[in-house]
Formats: C-alpha cells, structure tokens, sequence
C-alpha cells in the first residue's frame, strides 16, 4: 500500500445481479486481489453486505469501503466506477467496534457471537418474554415483560433499534442504547442510554415457558436463559466514507427526517 494509495483493492458482493455486475466490471478495471491478499476491500450491496464484509475482515484491520448496490445503503457510498483509487485516498475512516454476546442456553451451553448492530433477545412463541436486567451488577430493571429487548452500538442505532423506537446515537458518543421491543410492562418504560463501558446481564425468566432467543447481528442462539453484553474495545472495525458523506453526518440528517 503506499500511503493512503490502497493498490490492492478486493471487491465482493451480495447475490444481487447489479452487485455481481458491478464487482466483474470494477475487479476488471481495478486488478482486484483475493480477499486475503487485499489492502482494502471494497463491499457492493446494501447495508446487510456491509455487515457480512465487517464480520469476514474482523480482526484483521482491513478497511472497508462500501458502494450501495442495494436498496437502503445507509452505510454505503455512492455507486461509480470511475475514480475509485482517489475515492479511497480521500475518504474519511471510522473506527468502531463490535459488542461480545455471552448467551448461556438452557443446556448450560454457551455460545459466544460478536454483533456490528445490536444483540437482540427475542419471544419464541406467541406468549411474551419476561426479562430481569442488570448493568454492571447491579439489578435495574426487576422485571420486563415484553415482545424483545436488544442492546445497540452507535453504528447499529439507525438499524433494527430505530425501528424499534431507540434513540439514535451520534457515532462518536461513548453510548449504548438499551431498547424494549413492544414493552407491556412497564407499558411506558422506553428504554435507557448506557455509558459505552457498561455490562449488560439479561436473565431470562419463566425460560421453559416463555422461551427466548438470543441474535447477534444475524447468528442466532435458541432458548437462552441469560445473555451477557459488553463492547469490545479490542477488536477494531474501520469504515470508508467520501467527505462529507460520514456516519456521523447521516446520523445527524436522519434526526431531521433526511
């Protein structure tokens, strides 16, 4: 790589026929390598993509730089073929980093899974889940009957959390956000912003009755009891973005409807 010049530039895409397009016609003009050789990997498709490219490089240290070849693309660039190399000199990094589920399943098995977005935990069946939370040990909320609960990063606050009515987060805030989804009891309770150190414990009650499972990003674990949560300030993630065109501007436009 010289300087910020990323010569190795891999391209990978969704199954969507204009991403495999775009990834035969930019690989093509831009000598693309393996992933593993790449100093740079350049991710086609929407944001679910961008999500698979951060999970397939994690721990590597690789940037990634994304093209919106999907539908809503709020992590993703713009779509051209042209000036990719001065693009990627020119681009603003962001680093993030990803959460750590615990999840421990009725078995007493425990599974471990990172999570870019959120770790979600949501109802089995048709009855509703009861939660007891606790935040760096201490008992906060004794019980939660409700349809799910999830804990999001900043950079997963305008995906699933937004949806469910969370807050959204400037990308830089030392915060997680803590969301109900479809809260009974308490019917007004909407959910609590934690400092970005907190470690969240959810323990699953009635847990043969009311089963419950445990998703980080998109791997799932099934009848969990007790799901531990915490950042993990190790791993880093880095994204690309063209100037001006950052995720903590789009977070910002997104809080005023654009």
């Amino acid at each position: 790589m010289t300087g910020r010049g990323f010569e190795r530039i891999a391209f990978v895409a969704s199954g969507a026929e204009d991403a495999r397009e775009a990834r035969a016609a930019l690989t093509a003009r831009y000598d693309g390598v393996p992933l593993d050789q790449a100093d740079v990997v350049v991710a086609l498709g929407g944001d679910g993509m961008m999500l698979l490219t951060l999970h397939d490089v994690m721990g590597r240290n690789v940037p990634i730089y994304g093209m919106n070849r999907g539908s809503v693309g709020f992590l993703m660039n713009d779509f051209r073929e042209e000036g990719l190399r001065e693009r990627l000199a020119a681009a603003e990094r962001t680093v993030i980093h990803p959460l750590t589920m615990r999840a421990r399943d009725r078995d007493n098995k425990v599974h471990v899974a990172k999570a870019i977005n959120e770790v979600a935990l949501w109802r089995e069946t048709y009855q509703a889940a009861k939660f007891r939370i606790e935040v760096d040990g201490k008992p906060r909320m004794p019980e939660l009957i409700c349809d799910g609960v999830l804990v999001a990063t900043p950079a997963g606050s305008t995906a699933y959390n937004l949806s469910a009515h969370g807050p959204l987060l400037p990308l830089a805030s030392p915060l997680l956000a803590l969301t109900p989804i479809s809260p009974f009891r308490p019917r007004r309770w909407r959910g609590a912003l934690l400092p970005d150190r907190a470690a969240v414990a959810i323990d699953v009650l009635e847990a043969e009755k009311r089963p419950v499972a445990a998703v980080a990003d998109n791997i799932e674990f099934r009848d969990v009891k007790r799901v531990e949560i915490a950042l993990d300030r190790k791993t880093n993630l880095v994204m690309l973005h063209d100037a001006g065109h950052g995720l903590d501007e789009r977070i910002l436009a997104e809080q005023f409807g654009w």
